[in-house]
């Protein structure tokens, strides 16, 4: 009987020992792949990231230039009775507001956020915040702008200068978060 039991727990030895080699290599293999499409998948991210961040910057720097030159106009005609605020904003050549893009960041923020770095995650959470706030303030601005239209005073003229000089700060922040990102 004793033989029989040890003859039974050999032959359950020799053919479980394949079976167990057999998952784990299984398991082995499907890890790599898995490793290879997230490696795949957060290389084309941060391509579209790079992209969309480059685009970024380039649109802050083409709209700022064109919202000093709005600040520029309010000032010089900020004492101008004849002139209303649409008036001011006609000669400039209207409101300009940056686009920021974070639609990358957004998806793998949502999807697979465990594969990138601390120090990216922060920069990118903190550039999507200043659009955010970006967003706010232009919002801001234009309902204020567009309930003074027609207004011809100084004190309207100077409040829409503050405004737009509060929405290139914030546009200026994003341009150096999006640098220090580049950086990383």
């Amino acid at each position: 009987m004793k033989k029989q039991f040890y003859n039974y727990t050999i032959q359950f030895i020799k053919e479980i020992i394949p079976v167990i080699a057999g998952i784990l290599i299984a398991l082995f293999i499907d890890n790599w792949n898995n490793d290879r499409k997230d490696k795949a998948y957060i290389n084309q991210v941060f391509y579209t990231i790079d992209s969309e961040l480059k685009d970024s910057k380039e649109s802050i720097i083409e709209i700022v230039s064109l919202q000093k030159s709005l600040v520029d106009s309010l000032e010089f005609y900020s004492n101008n009775n004849q002139l209303s605020v649409m008036d001011v904003i006609k000669k400039a050549g209207g409101v300009h507001v940056a686009q920021i893009k974070t639609s990358a960041w957004k998806s793998v923020s949502n999807y697979k956020i465990d594969l990138i770095s601390y120090n990216k995650i922060t920069t990118l959470s903190n550039i999507e915040e200043q659009k955010e706030i970006l967003k706010d303030k232009s919002e801001f601005l234009l309902n204020m702008a567009y309930s003074n239209l027609y207004e011809k005073d100084k004190n309207k003229k100077q409040t829409v200068k503050m405004l737009l000089l509060d929405i290139i700060q914030t546009e200026n922040t994003i341009h150096k978060l999006i640098d220090i990102y580049n950086k990383k």
